[in-house]
């Protein structure tokens, strides 16, 4: 292919309109999917979007709370969270970030529900606003936005 010809298909490339992507739902390797819908559901406020396979067998699930999704499975291995393999260094402890346009007024929420904050509701050095939650398998979840 010829240089000339390389460039004009890259530019038809970029002209085209891009189809919108949704969000990214992370998968979370689980002690108990039962017992961590419990923490989503009555503590997050999360809705069970599927739980299963069977009601007597419940090894996957899937949680929404707006266009947030998290899905959830017992594999029968443990779960490593990002901050364990971030072992004193404390900068990629994440194992997800939610975007959301209020987090005082989320914070309050689950203050209101008795969640435990790992970090408080602040800006932080990456010039984000929010806060950090650990569930009961130890994945660090932060709800914020960037700072305006």
């Amino acid at each position: 292919m010829t240089e000339n010809r390389k460039h004009e298909k890259d530019t038809k490339i970029h002209e085209m309109d891009k189809v919108e992507v949704g969000s990214a739902s992370p998968l979370f390797i689980v002690r108990s999917v039962p017992d961590t819908l419990t923490f989503y559901r009555d503590k997050l406020g999360f809705d069970v979007m599927f739980e299963g396979p069977e009601p007597d067998d419940i090894f996957f699930a899937i949680v929404q709370r707006g266009r947030a999704m998290i899905m959830f499975k017992d594999v029968d291995v443990e779960p490593v969270p990002n901050h364990t393999r971030d072992i004193g260094h404390g900068v990629a402890r994440w194992d997800a970030y939610i975007y959301v346009p209020d987090p005082d007024a989320l914070a309050a929420e689950f203050a209101l529900r008795s969640v435990e904050f790992f970090e408080p509701l602040q800006n932080n050095s990456d010039n984000l606003r929010g806060f950090e939650i650990k569930d009961a398998d130890g994945y660090i979840l932060y709800f914020g936005r960037p700072n305006e």
